[in-house]
């Protein structure tokens, strides 16, 4: 075999005849610069190199799963605004009038606004009445001028501390709280989606590498013995071993290929415009390249994530949310076991503006009003005890629910805690393993060159050579999408550092 190599000194004779007496070793350079070439190639094409830190600016921006997790928020201050319109004031205005036979039975206009407070669930009222004609009730004939009225109704039994409405309105904000923990919760399980899915893309295409790359090792090989196999340096088995070597490796990487289009494919689900459309991801692009020489994460780290998980994980800021809202409900079911006692007091005048001359005795005074009370009391209150019962067994299972589920968030945590750390020392063994292989290969090249091996042990060692990088690469994977997995078991995100 005769390789052109270009003089650059005058040991290039000395060189060339020693390429010329071990071929294999011409080879095995070869490979190696063919192999740097490529890999700067890859790396100085920077531009098409897109990082998780690119993936995360588009989903927190465009993603459609984000955007439908912010309205949950929205939709539980709409539920709030909503509870607030019972404490709209309404104005409320009636008019009947009968006529008949040149008599004028009644002409009654009625008209009241109402404002309800807050303090003790009372409602003050303003209205006016005019109610004339020959058959009008005695009990609501006015004068002609009519009636004004300035009153008041409170509950002073049941409703006083807490009623209906003001329970409707406190729980209704408690569940804005329910409902930021949700979309928190939504946006954590989309990210950590996206990252798994960003993490299969980048072993799709680490491995896809390797294997084009064994694959452009066996067919130089191949060329290299056929060669020496014309000229009767090598034996012709040695260049059909070498063919079969290429057929199983290009079977391989049609394998891989597939394996990367259908990984590009899953994580362009993730991609999205500004106006909404689907984007793809470019098949030029190519993943951000991960330092194999990974650590152990720090003690303080899972420290800090299991006190924030203690304190801020979604699904006990859930649960904690739904005990605010059944001490609520207890404490208006608690209410409802008063008996009703509803006092209204009206002061009214003949006063129809105020700067009108009334006499005193026909405006606003003590001595011009009216009074009504209500009571009522249910004899055995078994509804408002069963309710109360209800409120209370639910509480109970809430904090059932609270203590097991802090416990499995803890024990998730640090169970992805430790996969994570064997992980580290499982790629630190193997990226020596690799380092071992390699000296390998390269004491089998050379005893081939003497004659002393085969083929088939290059070819084999080679082969276990590029397995042991693709696990290398399946483990940095691993080990990239449980520390997102040990963010996502403690209620949180891993974000991406930008500068």
């Amino acid at each position: 075999m005769r390789l052109k190599i270009k003089k650059v000194n005058d040991g290039g004779n000395q060189m060339t005849r020693y390429f010329r007496r071990f071929p294999a070793a011409a080879i095995l350079v070869l490979l190696l610069l063919t192999t740097t070439k490529s890999r700067a190639q890859i790396t100085s094409d920077t531009a098409k190199v897109f990082t998780l830190e690119d993936l995360q600016g588009l989903v927190f921006r465009y993603h459609p799963i984000v955007k439908q997790a912010a309205l949950l928020s929205e939709s539980a201050r709409a539920n709030v605004l909503q509870s607030l319109g019972y404490f709209d004031p309404a104005l409320k205005a009636g008019f009947g009038r009968k006529l008949f036979g040149d008599t004028e039975y009644y002409n009654n206009w009625n008209s009241e606004l109402k404002i309800p407070l807050w303090l003790a669930g009372a409602d003050l009222k303003v209205g006016y009445d005019r109610s004339v004609g020959t058959y009008t009730n005695p009990q609501t004939r006015t004068s002609p001028e009519g009636l004004s009225g300035v009153g008041l109704s409170i509950a002073l039994g049941q409703g006083l501390i807490i009623d209906a409405r003001r329970s409707t309105l406190r729980q209704s904000k408690i569940m804005v709280q329910y409902a930021e923990a949700e979309q928190l919760k939504q946006i954590n399980s989309a990210w950590y989606a996206v990252v798994k899915d960003y993490w299969n893309w980048y072993y799709a295409y680490r491995q896809f590498s390797l294997v084009n790359e064994g694959v452009d090792l066996a067919e130089r090989r191949f060329k290299a013995l056929s060669r020496q196999t014309e000229i009767g340096d090598k034996p012709g088995i040695d260049s059909v071993e070498a063919y079969i070597t290429v057929q199983e490796r290009l079977i391989q990487k049609e394998k891989t290929s597939i394996e990367l289009q259908n990984a590009r494919l899953v994580l362009s689900n993730h991609l999205w415009s500004e106006q909404g459309t689907p984007l793809e991801l470019p098949q030029d692009a190519v993943p951000e390249n991960i330092n194999e020489n990974i650590t152990r994460l720090n003690q303080s780290v899972l420290d800090t994530l299991i006190g924030q998980a203690a304190n801020e994980h979604p699904e006990l800021l859930k649960l904690r949310s739904k005990g605010g809202q059944l001490a609520i409900e207890r404490s208006y079911r608690q209410e409802m076991l008063k008996p009703k006692l509803n006092v209204s007091g009206t002061l009214i005048s003949n006063r129809t503006s105020f700067r009108g001359n009334v006499p005193d005795y026909y405006d606003f005074n003590w001595s011009n009003y009216k009074l009504g009370i209500e009571f009522a009391f249910p004899l055995f209150l078994r509804a408002e005890r069963g309710k109360l019962r209800e409120v209370k067994i639910k509480q109970r299972e809430l904090d059932y629910d609270l203590q097991q589920s802090g416990r499995e968030i803890r024990n998730n945590i640090l169970a992805s805690y430790n996969d994570l750390s064997a992980y580290a020392s499982q790629l630190a063994v193997q990226v020596q393993s690799i380092g071992n292989q390699q000296i390998l290969l390269k004491g089998e090249t050379q005893k081939f060159d003497l004659g002393e091996s085969t083929l088939f042990l290059i070819n084999s060692r080679e082969t276990k050579l590029i397995d042991m990088k693709i696990k290398r690469e399946s483990m940095i994977s691993g080990y990239q999408k449980t520390l997102a997995e040990l963010y996502y078991k403690a209620g949180t995100r891993q974000f991406v550092a930008q500068d």
